[in-house]
């Protein structure tokens, strides 16, 4: 129960965060936001706990828990490591995974096409997040495996806001068919491709996405 309460506080202080509602270097009341959300301070301090593997806070002993947010450029370095990260990993994944695997995308690629029917970004993300942490197993690499979840978590806030954004739910989805295909013709080159562009935020989509952080900027 109390680890629920954490995600759904950690949840919302993530939205709060990205909306503009907190600026950027504010320290958060943790008493404030126990009385806001109408619980012990016990799953708040858990939340920030989630939020800081994100690194949206930063938790500075003897002085409180700060809002920080990368700076355009540190979050394009971040999407280009992911990406790369990913495309390895699918290149690993697609000699090595098991045929119970890929029964494991199939089905969180259903979940992931009745989230896109229901316009459900949040659902999208979480059946989007195991699928790609079942590609990371995959691979077959226990460091790798630890290095890009720990990128993964670092991003989880703006891959999710991503998913907001008009048609990215759909092009996603197209994009989970052919990883897959290409995992299931165990095509390494094919699989690394289109991890790759899966993940990757340049131009267009880079502009969109900062369109959409612009409010917590100001």
């Amino acid at each position: 129960m109390e680890n629920r309460r954490a995600d759904t506080i950690a949840r919302a202080l993530e939205e709060m965060i990205l909306s503009g509602e907190f600026a950027e270097g504010a320290r958060l009341d943790e008493i404030r936001l126990a009385e806001r959300f109408g619980v012990s301070r016990t799953p708040v301090r858990e939340a920030f706990q989630r939020l800081a593997l994100t690194g949206l806070i930063e938790q500075i002993p003897r002085r409180g828990v700060f809002i920080r947010q990368p700076g355009a450029v540190e979050l394009m370095e971040m999407f280009e490591v992911m990406a790369e990260l990913e495309a390895l990993s699918g290149r690993l994944a697609a000699v090595r995974i098991s045929d119970g695997a890929l029964a494991q995308l199939a089905e969180a690629n259903g979940n992931c096409r009745r989230a896109v029917e229901a316009g459900d970004a949040n659902a999208y993300y979480d059946e989007n997040e195991r699928f790609h942490h079942i590609i990371y197993a995959e691979a077959g690499s226990a460091f790798l495996k630890g290095e890009v979840e720990r990128l993964h978590r670092r991003l989880k806030p703006y891959r999710r806001l991503q998913l907001r954004l008009r048609g990215r739910l759909a092009q996603s989805m197209a994009e989970h068919e052919e990883i897959v295909a290409a995992l299931s013709a165990g095509d390494a080159a094919r699989a690394a491709k289109v991890l790759r562009a899966h993940v990757a935020i340049q131009g267009e989509k880079f502009h969109h996405l900062l369109a959409s952080l612009k409010p917590a900027a100001e």
